[in-house]
Order: structure tokens, then sequence, then C-alpha cells
């Protein structure tokens, strides 16, 4: 359907017109950055990126969850023209950890950006991931894979995951155990819910004329670099 988020299915496609949305929320909110795609994939560009974290760095009422398969992109970043961000408490810094061969070396390189805080999403988690290194990591959070093709989860996998975390006082969250449909089997481990979160920055939103007052200064500056396009 034109005009449908996944319209072109899962290629990449910049959607510049939805980097204002944070603005109009009048409620301070979670923002999962990006739950089906990926801010640093090859395909967009670097301009892109920093839009976007511009808009959170000004929309600073949210806290933004962001999620990679490529902290080395991020990390070389953050070393540049997102340094700005780098150390603002209410932009978390995530990557994948699915497995050993792919997952794990992303934690070292997480671990490398100097930012305010890190978290490891290990879901879908496909396999034993044996010790891992916390160390320097805020928050970890797994689950099982979704569908009807999901590939299944073992319950030792987990737990072992959530015994590290609670012998590193990492705050574990246990999002589900998958399957087909995802809501089936629930998400409880050992008869229990791991629902752990960081402590949340208390955050106060503005007022419906200082959000305004915010949103037309980004809408300038993304304008001026061509991100966004100029009013008719």
């Amino acid at each position: 359907m034109p005009g449908h988020p996944f319209e072109q299915g899962f290629d990449v496609l910049l959607a510049p017109w939805k980097l204002l949305e944070p603005f109009h929320w009048s409620e301070s909110k979670l923002v999962f950055t990006n739950s089906m795609s990926d801010l640093f994939h090859d395909e967009v560009t670097d301009q892109f990126i920093v839009a976007a974290f511009e808009v959170m760095a000004a929309a600073d009422w949210h806290t933004y969850q962001v999620l990679t398969k490529r902290p080395a992109r991020m990390r070389k970043m953050l070393k540049g023209d997102l340094e700005f961000a780098a150390g603002l408490p209410h932009i978390w810094w995530g990557t994948s950890v699915e497995d050993r061969k792919y997952g794990l070396p992303r934690v070292d390189l997480l671990r490398k950006c100097e930012v305010a805080r890190r978290f490891l999403s290990c879901e879908p988690l496909l396999e034993d991931l044996g010790k891992i290194n916390v160390d320097g990591i805020g928050w970890v959070i797994a689950g099982g894979e979704s569908g009807r093709d999901a590939r299944p989860m073992r319950k030792e996998w987990v737990t072992s995951l959530r015994d590290q975390c609670s012998s590193a006082c990492v705050p574990f969250f246990f999002k589900q155990w998958g399957g087909f449909p995802k809501g089936k089997l629930g998400s409880k481990l050992d008869g229990k819910e791991y629902k752990a979160f960081p402590p949340l920055p208390n955050l106060i939103v503005p007022s419906l004329a200082r959000r305004q007052r915010i949103e037309v200064e980004v809408r300038k500056q993304l304008q001026a670099v061509g991100i966004l396009e100029q009013a008719a």
C-alpha cells in the first residue's frame, strides 16, 4: 500500500517526514530506535543519522533505545559527527547479540563506545552464548524468535544469561519465549517474570508552546542540510 512503512518490504526506506514526530508526543516515551530496521545500516547516510540524533538531542524529554548490528560504524561516528550525543543520558546505545560468531564480537565493539549507557539485545537468542563479559553494560534483554518458522530457544541459554547478569548486578529483561503465536508461551522463566530496567531518568515534558518552538528550530536545521524540504 503506498505510504505504508513497509511498502518496499524490508528494503531501506528513509522517512524524513517522521523525524519530527517526537515533538508532537505530549507524554514522555521510551522510544525503540528502530524496532524493524537499523539506523546504522550501510544504506543510511551519515547525514540522515546525524539528523535523527539531532532530533533525539533536542526532544530530550523522551528516552531513546538505539539498537544496531553495526557497532563499528556507530563507534566511528561517535568519535566524529555524533560526539555531541555520546554523553546524553536519555540516549541508550545497544547492539544485537544473537549468537557467538556474529553477536559476541559486537559486545567488545559496543564497550569501546564512550557513551552514557550501553545495552545488549540477545533476541532472538539462537544459541548458548557461554561466558559473556558484561562489564560496562547497563542492561541485557533476551528473548526467543517469533513466527511460524521460529528457531527454538533452550531454557539453559536464558538462565545462563540471567545468572550472569545477576552476579554482575546488571538489570535483566526476559521478553518472551517466542514461537507462534508469539504470546502463546509467555515470558515466565522458572515461574517468574524478569522485567528489570535500568533506572529511568525523571524527564519533564515541556509545554506545547515550548515543544513547538524547539521543533521549528530543528526543522530549520534539517531543511538547511536538505533532509527536509523547504516549505512551499
